[in-house]
């Protein structure tokens, strides 16, 4: 018993190496996704205690099994079918390209990385950018939505910073799920995007076969109560005017809802505003249909761009983007919304066409778009471009352009509830940016920059356009 065992070294690293898995798979794992799934449960628990709508188990279902039951759908296999027979394909191949398009779309929400990480880094982004303010909102009646109600969040889509703004300001009321476009797409950025609950979607897909999929997903989703968030324009403004909707995402919908059920789907329409969008001038190339600037151009604006900000930051005149602003607007029962449309009829019927409903939301996203100072400001220069307006004047102009908005019921928001101010952020972002050229105690629009000035005052151009002459 006491004779010794020689054995070579790389037996030996090679013993310890499978100990140490042992004990990595068998103790350390088990313990730290242990220790994780406690503190996202008591998280879970917590936030659940404190937001409107509470985050639906559909929501924390694992992963896997909900791609297996995505798969394995009922309408899912049926197009399945009929394809194989129409392509002549094996069954097999289509259901591998199933697998490929759940695994693509569904995502694993992740509480602590949604409520903590996310959170924390929205809210500094924000506040670094942009004077945030939360308009209106209409807590009262989130709190009081049956927990048979899909709630979706429609909003006006003026820059990326939308879905930042939007989970920083709604995350003290619910989690959001977005449908995100494949630009999101790479390391690390769709890892992230999946545990905050978004799911990518393919805008341009003609594929019978993903179109069924992504459907039948939105549907699941809505069916299992999980918040959501879509953006009925479809893409960002390219030139600032609310656009019209798209019927992608809102006919998955409610494509199919019987509004004869218990469960409703409620709409909470969003408006968005900013005094500066960071994309303008990017927008307004598109909208041109300009070719897209090379590398070089555009790290040489890059750095341009930081230079210029810190060198505002060392002499006193950075004001950061001035003011970022959200309304939430009151919610719209989907089954309120079809009795409506049908006052006569004992059983309501299906929604077969989407557009009078679509129309209806972005023209309650319109009425709640924020009216902010450089909106304002812009629309008073766009109207007469050639003329110059001191101090005065412009006051003037503005007030009684305030005054007639408020008097429509549109949501203004004065900075410091003070007008005066109100014009003087209005101005100054405006002219920092060189839109506007101050000589003299006149401001005149800088006509290279009218495009821009044009964009900043179409936000809240469906606004004045109702407004009498």
């Amino acid at each position: 018993m006491n004779n010794s065992v020689i054995l070579p070294f790389w037996v030996v690293v090679l013993l310890c190496a499978f100990a140490g898995l042992w004990f990595l798979q068998h103790f350390l794992l088990p313990s730290a996704r242990w220790f994780i799934r406690r503190r996202a449960n008591n998280l879970i628990d917590e936030v659940n205690n404190k937001l409107a709508l509470r985050i639906p188990s559909f929501k924390l279902t694992r992963r896997e099994v909900l791609i297996d039951r995505l798969v394995y759908h009922d309408r899912v296999m049926d197009v399945v079918d009929e394809l194989a027979k129409e392509r002549d394909l094996p069954r097999e191949a289509l259901v591998r390209d199933v697998q490929t398009y759940a695994r693509e779309i569904v995502p694993a929400f992740n509480a602590i990385i949604y409520f903590k990480a996310a959170y924390w880094v929205a809210k500094r982004l924000v506040h670094a950018l942009y004077r945030v303010r939360l308009g209106f909102a209409d807590d009262k009646a989130l709190a009081e939505l049956s927990d048979n109600s899909s709630v979706v969040f429609v909003m006006n889509h003026r820059s990326n910073m939308d879905y930042i703004l939007a989970t920083y300001l709604a995350a003290e009321r619910t989690a959001l799920s977005y449908a995100v476009g494949e630009w999101a797409r790479i390391w690390p950025l769709q890892q992230l995007i999946r545990a905050m609950g978004g799911y990518f979607v393919r805008r341009d897909s003609g594929d019978p076969l993903y179109r069924r999929v992504l459907e039948v997903y939105v549907q699941m989703a809505a069916d299992g109560g999980v918040p959501q968030a879509i953006f009925p324009e479809g893409k960002l403004s390219r030139d600032g005017v609310l656009g019209p909707a798209k019927l992608g995402l809102l006919g998955y919908l409610v494509r199919g809802f019987d509004p004869n059920t218990q469960r409703d789907i409620v709409f909470i329409p969003v408006g968005i505003n900013y005094d500066r969008v960071l994309e303008d001038r990017s927008l307004l190339r598109y909208a041109k249909k300009l070719p897209r600037r090379g590398i070089g151009y555009t790290a040489a604006k890059s750095v341009s761009f930081l230079g210029k900000n810190l060198w505002q930051a060392l002499t006193g005149q950075r004001y950061r983007y001035g003011y970022a602003c959200v309304n939430f607007g009151e919610p719209v029962s989907l089954k309120q919304w079809i009795s409506e449309q049908h006052p006569s009829e004992s059983e309501l019927p299906y929604l077969t066409d989407v557009s009078p409903l679509a129309d209806n939301l972005m023209q309650r996203i319109g009425g709640i778009t924020p009216v902010l100072p450089v909106a304002v400001v812009a629309t008073i220069f766009a109207r007469s471009p050639d003329t110059s307006r001191n101090e005065l004047a412009l006051k003037s102009e503005v007030f009684n352009l305030l005054q007639a908005l408020e008097q429509a019921g549109y949501r203004t928001y004065i900075p410091r509830s003070d007008r005066d101010y109100a014009v003087t952020v209005g101005v100054r972002m405006l002219t920092l940016r060189h839109i506007l050229i101050e000589k003299d105690g006149e401001f005149s629009v800088n006509k290279n920059e009218l495009p821009l000035l044009e964009y900043y005052s179409n936000s809240i151009k469906h606004l004045v356009d109702t407004l009498p002459n």
